[in-house]
């Protein structure tokens, strides 16, 4: 295992828009259920599977995740499908808690895609899938990328832990998918806390989710990682509340031919917070040359609506401190509030901002503050 630590930090334009359209909607039969796939732009194929849940059509209305495949497809022919059980896919069963059911379904899809072999990009629930993949189907995997990675589902929180959310997703998907936003986007602010619960909402049901947060805790790549041949890149942010950087590093120690490269930043999906580092590393991994990677993502679409006005009083307090390299719970100590305050206080300067990270803001404040 090789490790690259850094920030990744990238500008993107707030004007420049990478045109985006996708094909329709096809089926891939496997087995008994018919998986649900789409594909966009041209170039060498790369293949993208659905996180825990996910919907081919309903996922285009998010703009960071429209964002996101817009400057993926920008340099390849980017496969999509959701997961058996989830979006689209026509299945008589809830997401399997076995790899087999969805390695077979990322099967099918190539297949009916004429696709011999294909890099293939994974996040979260989705990594223990494509290591399973890679290591069954060496012959079809170019390369291998990873976001946010585990190999044991179990690992990821208490057993404890674990029971409490599952019992919270099946008596309220609405305040279950509140209660995600602050574990897979904490520094989101309120507005795009509530863009993200919208969308949370729209793809799937609760009981569609109770079963594919099922399967997130029961996946085990572990016996399978080793034998990953294609060369892999793991990619972990450093705060990821979701699944803890020990368990990305654990998956680069286990993948013989892996690279771990730790990105700055809480968001667990790759398309917030800094997405475009994420697509930088991403497609340069993947062979493309950094020079036409530019501006990957328009950062306007990718933040959603931002904020306009100026900085109330109390905020440009925070953001001094902010600039100054103050801890929240420094910041929290010194202004009597409390860190959870300071926390949305600094979500709001950056939504006011429009820019997509802490530093960036800081960067802003030297020059505009001081």
């Amino acid at each position: 295992m090789r490790c690259a630590s850094g920030d990744g930090l990238h500008r993107v334009s707030h004007t420049d828009v990478v045109e985006f359209s996708v094909g329709p909607i096809r089926y891939a039969r496997a087995g008994s259920d018919d998986v649900a796939w789409s594909e966009s732009g041209t170039g060498p194929p790369m293949i993208l599977g659905g996180w825990w849940m996910s919907h081919l059509e309903r996922d285009l209305d998010y703009a960071p995740i429209r964002s996101f495949l817009a400057a993926l497809s920008a340099h390849r022919r980017l496969l999509r499908t959701d997961p058996i059980g989830s979006g689209l896919s026509r299945s008589r069963r809830a997401t399997p808690s076995t790899l087999t059911p969805h390695v077979d379904a990322l099967t099918a899809v190539l297949d009916d895609a004429g696709v011999e072999r294909t890099t293939v990009l994974a996040g979260s629930s989705g990594c223990p899938v494509a290591i399973a993949f890679a290591a069954r189907h060496p012959d079809r995997v170019e390369r291998l990328v990873l976001c946010g990675s585990y190999l044991d589902g179990a690992a990821i929180a208490s057993t404890s832990d674990r029971g409490a959310l599952m019992e919270v997703v099946r008596r309220s998907w609405g305040v279950s998918a509140r209660l995600m936003c602050e574990i897979f986007y904490p520094d989101a602010s309120p507005e795009e806390q509530r863009a993200y619960v919208r969308h949370q909402r729209t793809i799937g049901s609760r009981d569609s989710a109770a079963a594919a947060l099922a399967a997130v805790y029961a996946f085990d790549a572990r016996a399978e990682a080793s034998s990953v041949q294609a060369p892999t890149l793991v990619l972990h942010r450093r705060g990821d509340r979701a699944i803890p950087l020990a368990l990305g590093i654990e998956t680069a120690d286990a993948v013989a031919h892996a690279r771990l490269a730790i990105v700055d930043g809480t968001a667990h999906h790759p398309w917030h917070g800094d997405s475009a580092a994420i697509v930088r590393q991403v497609l340069a991994f993947d062979g493309v040359d950094p020079d036409l990677l530019t501006n990957p993502i328009d950062s306007s679409e990718q933040a959603g609506t931002v904020h306009q006005g100026p900085l109330s009083e109390r905020e440009r307090e925070v953001l001094l401190l902010v600039a100054q390299g103050r801890t929240d719970t420094e910041i929290a100590a010194e202004l009597y509030l409390s860190p959870h305050t300071v926390h949305r206080h600094i979500a709001n300067v950056r939504s006011k901002l429009g820019v997509p990270t802490r530093a960036a803001a800081a960067a802003w404040a030297a020059v505009n503050l001081t």
